[in-house]
């Protein structure tokens, strides 16, 4: 391992390790201080566990660094120079995100809307989402989705027929930048890398295994400023990212669906629970006016919490959506029992986590 190796060499070695999922990857820098090279000796010297060391060992970072210049793939470190400023600022904002095509279509200015739905979409939806992807593209509205068949596809599909005026579409998807999934979708990944970006969290060589598609969902809300879902089944796993849209506050709009069809069920349901109607594109172009402007105005959302620091912040880093016992919560962090529940007090009485019974929880912003 040689001081000629870039930084971001390390990190990138970090998310490749087998089930190296977000928070765990924040956590392991958190111990490191942030330094991604300190990270990889402490896991590489079995500080995170037998079983990453094992697997560290058998990685060259040198060659993980090689093969990403190759392949023109970008490595994006949090907190450092180019990373995307849309993501910066997230509360679960990846620790490191690997991209090809243009930077620009991330500008943080630029208003992007978020289109999912199923892949097991109808007809009727895959012509909506292929319309509204058009429209928003060439009114301006950068697109965002998921590569995936159905309705992620048609989205882009869409929002491509707006060349070249249009904006420049970004796809967030949840393998390595050289395993295209699913394989039918090769053609449209080229043309949306050629035509905006396409964004992952995993390194080069990473399956598109189950674990990382709810994960790259959050990624999806997070850069959305409105979220359309145009068809979705009951328990569609649309509405993984639904839930992280309204813990971040992003209006999620619903397309309306024949009441027969078991793949607008979804979208029926989050209707009747309030969200508004998506039934043309204007409809989303008066919901994004409206999140631009209050943006543009006072900032993103501005959080009234006041910010965690020092231990407080690294037990944070670790903590997810979901409860995790105390002793867990100690694993990620790797702190002293006394100091995570002091920090843990800390974060409750600041609004930031939840505990119950032993198990703790992050907590969205009021």
């Amino acid at each position: 391992m040689t001081a000629a190796v870039p930084d971001w060499a390390f990190a990138a070695a970090l998310a490749g390790l087998p089930y190296m999922a977000w928070d765990r990857l924040s956590g392991v820098l958190a111990k490191a201080g942030g330094e991604p090279r300190n990270a990889w000796r402490y896991v590489a010297e079995g500080g995170a566990g037998g079983a990453w060391a094992r697997a560290a060992a058998t990685v060259s970072v040198e060659a993980v660094a090689d093969a990403h210049v190759r392949a023109g793939v970008r490595v994006h470190v949090h907190g450092r120079d180019g990373y995307p400023p849309a993501l910066a600022e997230d509360h679960e904002a990846p620790p490191v995100v690997f991209t090809v095509g243009s930077p620009s279509a991330l500008d943080e200015h630029l208003p992007r809307a978020g289109m999912i739905g199923t892949r097991r979409c109808t007809g009727y939806g895959r012509e909506v989402a292929r319309d509204f992807g058009r429209e928003l593209s060439a009114a301006g509205v950068a697109v965002v989705s998921g590569l995936a068949l159905g309705i992620d596809g048609a989205s882009h599909e869409g929002a491509l027929q707006a060349a070249p005026g249009g904006s420049k579409p970004i796809a967030v998807v949840g393998s390595g930048l050289d395993v295209v999934y699913p394989r039918r979708h090769a053609v449209l990944w080229r043309r949306v890398a050629e035509s905006g970006i396409v964004i992952s969290e995993a390194p080069l060589g990473c399956r598109p295994e189950a674990w990382r598609f709810p994960a790259r969902n959050r990624i999806i809300a997070a850069l959305s400023d409105v979220l359309v879902v145009v068809e979705s089944h009951p328990a569609g796993g649309s509405l993984h990212t639904v839930r992280s849209a309204e813990e971040r506050g992003v209006t999620v709009m619903a397309v309306p669906g024949p009441v027969r069809s078991k793949a607008s069920a979804g979208t029926n349901r989050l209707l009747s629970e309030g969200c508004p109607p998506a039934c043309d594109v204007d409809d989303v172009l008066v919901a994004l006016a409206l999140e631009t402007a209050g943006r543009s105005a006072g900032g993103e959302r501005p959080d009234p919490r006041p910010a965690p620091d020092g231990t407080d912040a690294a037990v944070l880093a670790v903590l997810g959506w979901e409860a995790v016992s105390l002793e867990e919560v100690m694993a990620r962090s790797g702190l002293a029992p006394a100091r995570v529940a002091v920090a843990l007090a800390h974060l409750e009485q600041g609004g930031w986590a939840r505990g119950t019974a032993g198990w703790w929880e992050r907590a969205a912003a009021p």
